[in-house]
């Protein structure tokens, strides 16, 4: 298994350099690291009393890998969770804050270990998460994978200025179902045909 260091440089990879979309709700990002983190944090990259874009796009890789290995793993207790779902629900994390974990909180009691979809990584969720990987142990990081996509989907249904996240101009898989297929197993990816099918009722 990689180290969290080895997850979070991939995270960096996968983001991508400075962005203002103004259809995500994070605003000015880097490196996947937003506007509203760094406020949060307070990292005034360039002292001038204030946190704003131009601090964003000063971040540099080191710094972002610094913050998710710190934040986005340690702080929320993820390596108390099983391997097999440590890297998926760090890379979520970082993309989609404690809805990560509400995911794998509400998978886990569906396989019969319920839990409070709370969203906090506590000893209760820990010992259904174990319990779960040990009940599954060939299928949970799978499954996890398959329920992150399919949030990404439903996300989409309700919001169509995120559309574009989930499916390219093409039709294609964008980036939100790549991203989660790529914690899943090939056999279980959406075949393109069944992607397009899934989309085909948004505009």
């Amino acid at each position: 298994m990689p180290s969290v260091e080895e997850i979070a440089r991939e995270i960096v990879a996968r983001e991508g350099g400075y962005v203002n979309d103004p259809d995500d709700p994070g605003g000015a990002t880097k490196y996947g690291v937003t506007i509203g983190t760094m406020r949060s944090l307070g990292l005034d990259m360039n002292r001038d009393g204030r946190v704003d874009s131009a601090d964003v796009k000063a971040l540099s890789r080191e710094q972002a890998e610094g913050i998710f290995v710190e934040h986005y793993f340690r702080r929320p207790r993820l390596a108390e969770l099983p391997p097999v779902v440590q890297a998926s629900v760090f890379d979520m994390y970082v993309n989609a804050g404690a809805n990560a974990v509400k995911i794998l909180q509400q998978l886990v009691t569906r396989m019969g270990f319920p839990v409070a979809g709370d969203g906090v990584v506590g000893p209760k969720t820990i010992a259904a998460a174990a319990d779960a990987a040990a009940a599954a142990p060939d299928h949970l990081g799978d499954a996890y994978g398959i329920a992150r996509r399919n949030y990404y989907y439903a996300l989409a249904d309700r919001r169509p200025a995120s559309r574009k996240y989930a499916r390219m101009r093409g039709g294609g898989k964008g980036g939100w179902i790549t991203r989660a297929e790529a914690f899943i197993t090939p056999k279980y990816h959406l075949t393109e045909a069944g992607h397009r099918e899934r989309t085909a009722k948004w505009a």
